[in-house]
């Protein structure tokens, strides 16, 4: 019995090549969208799962059209697969433009942080990750027919697969991004896909009028690139960590005021001409407070975040010595120097995690400032028990550690579980807020006053940038708290503070 003749295989390298090459874009667009989306709603926990949900919702609807089309003859399917890649080179590189026009009013019309999340990803990456997921079985299948070892072709399609994914996330974080930003990104993964495109119809022996509708296809892409240039840019400066920008909150030139946006979120505020004076009641009582507990002398410092360096600055101009400020990005540093009026000259600045500086230097300090956040919440691994003891560890005797933390009044669950967390490590722990009293559903502004004794006083004013009188709770009032809410210790293992804050559907 003779063997069958089997079809003439597309060569194996080429269609290699091109799942490498879709597989390795599309994971370059999951990572941008991260980028992209965090101006409007943050870079948290629930953002990367809503991105990587949609992500593979795209990929999936994909993969099943793409798997119908692969029993297309061969040169039909890889046609097929042409025109999805010109579909996902237009989507792509229009997702800026659907995000700046749809994220606002879908923020205004779904009141839930979760579900408006998830609906502003679907709206811009959903259409490009679908039209991605095509190609891949139709690649496979292709290379899978008219070879006597199929299985051998199908491995090699998946592992191609898999390491495009691999080598594209590694050059969105460390290459696309940092180098060229967020759009220009977008619009050279379009280009792979056209050029993926005209591969495919090379490959299917595409005819001259669709050879021709591709040509169209291009001609939109660079409008819709175009388009997506001409607008003014949503950040001033797109580091490898954020979107920053630099707001004008004066009218008046000869007493400017600016504020940091960093994502979505303000912060810090300064004023040009008066550096003693903070503009927000965190940094006020940041300010305040540990100079308040160090009786007027000088002292030594770490800050953990810099942001507009508001606090550094201050102290900095009242004469106090020994500042050091571990700010994980050099461009909030950068936009600090040139628009907050910050120096560095009296300052030791440290471009690394707070917790890693502080883990690998022996240094004491008299005052720890944490003023860090993600999105509208301290990163999770600074707030658990073992970070609280290596700062208890890097403080001097008598030394006072300070951190900021919002709540909601209605709530208080963040709150509670924070205050146990300290009272593991250090002997007293004060919860310091505006003296006044709340009002339904506000979220609150805490400092956290944490060390070995007591405030020597009960209450302080400072400018805020109006005169602001902040106290501590009363005792009774935090026991009762902690007595109603029962809240867990803090861990490595287990410090949920975004949930504990109220932005998981069961708890809102």
């Amino acid at each position: 019995m003779t063997k069958p003749d089997l079809p003439r295989p597309t060569p194996l390298w080429i269609l290699v090549f091109l799942q490498g090459g879709v597989s390795a874009s599309s994971l370059v667009v999951e990572i941008v969208a991260g980028r992209m989306i965090a101006p409007y709603v943050g870079m948290s926990l629930y953002t990367w799962t809503a991105i990587i949900a949609v992500v593979l919702a795209g990929f999936s609807v994909g993969h099943w059209w793409g798997g119908r089309v692969g029993s297309l003859d061969t040169g039909r399917a890889l046609r097929h697969a042409g025109w999805t890649m010109i579909a996902a080179a237009i989507s792509t590189a229009g997702a800026s433009l659907l995000l700046r026009g749809l994220a606002g009013p879908v923020l205004q019309a779904i009141p839930h942080p979760l579900a408006a999340i998830t609906a502003i990803t679907m709206l811009a990456f959903f259409l490009p990750s679908l039209f991605a997921g095509v190609p891949a079985p139709i690649l496979t299948v292709a290379a899978m027919r008219g070879r006597d070892k199929s299985e051998h072709a199908l491995g090699v399609m998946f592992a191609t697969g898999a390491v495009g994914a691999i080598a594209g996330t590694l050059l969105a974080g460390f290459v696309f991004v940092p180098l060229l930003g967020s759009i220009a990104t977008l619009l050279v993964v379009a280009g792979v896909y056209v050029a993926a495109a005209f591969l495919c119809f090379w490959l299917g022996r595409a005819r001259r009028v669709e050879a021709l509708a591709g040509g169209i296809g291009v001609i939109a892409l660079l409008a819709v690139g175009a388009q997506a240039f001409a607008l003014p840019p949503v950040c001033d400066r797109e580091s490898s960590y954020y979107c920053i920008r630099t707001v004008s909150l004066s009218d008046d030139p000869l007493d400017p005021v600016h504020l940091m946006v960093v994502d979505h979120l303000a912060h810090g505020i300064s004023g040009g001409r008066e550096p003693r004076v903070m503009f927000t009641n965190h940094a006020a009582m940041l300010d305040a407070l540990p100079r308040m507990r160090m009786g007027g002398r000088d002292f030594t410092s770490f800050h953990i975040g810099g942001g507009s360096y508001s606090v550094p600055r201050a102290w900095q101009d009242r004469g106090i010595t020994g500042i050091t400020v571990a700010e994980i990005d050099p461009e909030v540093t950068e936009t600090a120097m040139r628009n907050f009026w910050f120096t560095p000259d009296q300052t030791a600045i440290l471009h690394q995690d707070a917790r890693t500086a502080l883990r690998d230097s022996n240094t004491r300090y008299d005052v720890i400032v944490g003023d860090a956040f993600t999105d509208i919440a301290v990163p999770e691994h600074l707030v658990t028990q073992e970070f609280f003891q290596l700062v208890s560890d890097r403080l001097a005797p008598e030394g006072v550690f300070a951190m900021n933390l919002l709540d909601s009044v209605d709530r208080l669950e963040a709150l509670a579980a924070m205050v146990v967390t300290l009272l593991t490590v250090f002997s007293s722990v004060e919860v310091w807020t505006e003296a006044r009293p709340p009002e339904p559903g506000e979220r609150r502004v805490f400092v956290l006053l944490s060390g070995a004794s007591d405030s020597p006083v009960s209450a302080v004013t400072t400018r805020s940038p109006d005169p602001m009188r902040f106290q501590p709770l009363g005792t009774a009032f935090v026991d009762d708290i902690i007595a109603r809410k029962a809240p867990r210790v803090l861990t490595d293992d287990f410090a949920p503070l975004s949930y504990l804050m109220g932005f998981d559907p069961v708890l809102n």
